[in-house]
């Protein structure tokens, strides 16, 4: 009788799990994910509304183009010396304070470039501002694979991303808003872009300090029970998936994995990032006026949003493994390399502003599925420092982009020729980075780690 019960209990027992998990994953996406989503779009709001104040801020101190692109890119080499270190502080002293700490910094950095006197200054504040808000991408990533299952995270990934492509919608709408306050209490339209844009991250900072948990364990709207359910899921998958926790994290800059993906990631941003800071100044040349070109630069990034939100949850739905997971990286890539070559190449600006919609999807779509791959090796710290290095080189692609991107234009009286730069660039990515995932996954084939957890979404 005792043969004939077990098998229905055990299906019980099965089917309850899977119910407690389902439910607790729902908790934890709705609690978690709107606020991390409201951080990061204010944080790219405030790293991308130079974008905009550029439009009357060149002409205003005296820029060059390329003046410009350098002072622009300095975000990029603050956040690369000082994001591993702050990376590994945030697994230190917890999300909660770590995170509330870098929104009240770049906030006020953000309200100081309002009163930018000159170059120099400029170059200063861009500077601080990428040391402020060095270590929250990967901080968010790191606190995601505390409380996703690795079956979850490229999704939460996807829902998490797509603030930043929003944050391109709203600051096009905002920052071309904001420029037509020009001459309000004797500020300048661009001094307005940075002081309305710096305001709400100093309010955000307060919030996160009230609200957010540092993990499941100080999250009293999850029950015991979810608690219970998501700490044997995750210590279940990091055992049994060969993940590695070095003594020290920073040993996990030493790891031949951690740098192969660094490597092939700085093609991503440099495409991702040439082409949202420069994508108002190819709507300038069509002739438009700052408010519609703001308007008009809401497009792309809807249909951004769209594919973040279609690719990873296409990746799942399949139980995309091998080679057709890396597809899901290495194929948006590929329609974005070309759909910034055939922005240059048709003619009819109408045509060349839709590839350049197609390049924003396809460029900042291929990111979530990647960015669910160090968590398959990586635990602990040295998943915090792990994903933090592969995210600070990979940014060094926004510093080459807003140096070379200007240099070309002033090279070529051209809004669009650099467009072929972060096309090749985008390209050759793709190609390295289908060698890389593949190699990852010989390399997990050797140390005997299944194959769906080298590879899961």
């Amino acid at each position: 009788m005792t043969a004939q019960t077990n098998p229905a209990g055990a299906g019980l027992a099965t089917s309850a799990e899977a119910g407690l998990g389902e439910a607790t994953i729902r908790t934890v996406t709705l609690r978690l994910m709107p606020l991390l989503g409201l951080m990061y779009l204010v944080a790219y709001i405030d790293r991308q509304n130079i974008s905009y104040a550029k439009l009357e801020m060149v002409g205003s101190l005296g820029l060059s183009e390329s003046a410009y692109g350098l002072g622009a890119s300095l975000f990029f080499l603050g956040y690369f010396l000082f994001e591993v270190p702050a990376n590994v502080f945030l697994e230190k002293v917890g999300a909660r304070i770590w995170f509330a700490r870098i929104m009240f910094t770049w906030g006020l950095v953000t309200i100081l470039l309002g009163f930018t006197q000159g170059t120099v200054m400029f170059y200063v504040l861009r500077f601080l501002l990428g040391v402020a808000e060095a270590g929250f991408f990967p901080g968010v990533l790191f606190a995601l694979t505390l409380w996703f299952p690795q079956g979850h995270r490229a999704r939460m990934i996807g829902w998490f991303m797509i603030a930043s492509v929003l944050a391109n919608a709203v600051g096009a709408a905002v920052g071309g808003a904001l420029l037509g306050l020009d001459g309000v209490l004797g500020l300048a339209g661009w001094q307005w872009v940075f002081l309305a844009t710096g305001g709400p991250a100093l309010l955000l900072a307060v919030v996160v300090l009230f609200v957010l948990p540092d993990g499941p364990a100080s999250a009293s709207w999850l029950a015991p029970e979810q608690k219970a359910w998501l700490t044997r899921t995750i210590e279940a998958e990091k055992t049994g998936a060969g993940h590695v926790d070095h003594g020290n994290p920073f040993a996990a800059l030493l790891d031949r994995r951690v740098q192969m993906l660094a490597g092939v990631y700085i093609c991503l941003p440099l495409a991702a990032y040439g082409l949202s800071y420069w994508l108002p100044t190819v709507v300038k040349g069509f002739g438009v006026s700052n408010l519609a070109n703001g308007f008009i630069n809401v497009i792309p990034w809807l249909g951004a949003a769209v594919a973040l939100w279609w690719v990873p949850r296409h990746a799942a739905r399949t139980g995309a493994t091998g080679h057709a997971l890396t597809w899901h990286v290495v194929g948006p890539a590929l329609v974005g390399a070309a759909g910034l070559a055939l922005s240059v190449v048709l003619p009819g600006n109408t045509v060349k502003f839709a590839c350049l919609c197609i390049a924003a999807a396809g460029a900042f779509s291929a990111q979530p599925v990647f960015w669910s791959m160090p968590g398959t090796f990586l635990r602990g710290a040295s998943a915090a420092a792990g994903i933090a290095a592969i995210n600070s080189v990979g940014n060094l692609g926004g510093f080459v982009a807003q140096n070379a991107v200007p240099m070309i234009r002033d090279a070529t009286r051209s809004d669009l020729v650099p467009m072929l730069f972060l096309s090749a660039c985008l390209a050759a990515g793709a190609g390295l980075m289908f060698l890389v995932l593949s190699a990852l996954r010989r390399d997990a084939a050797r140390r005997g780690v299944p194959a769906h957890a080298a590879t899961a979404t």
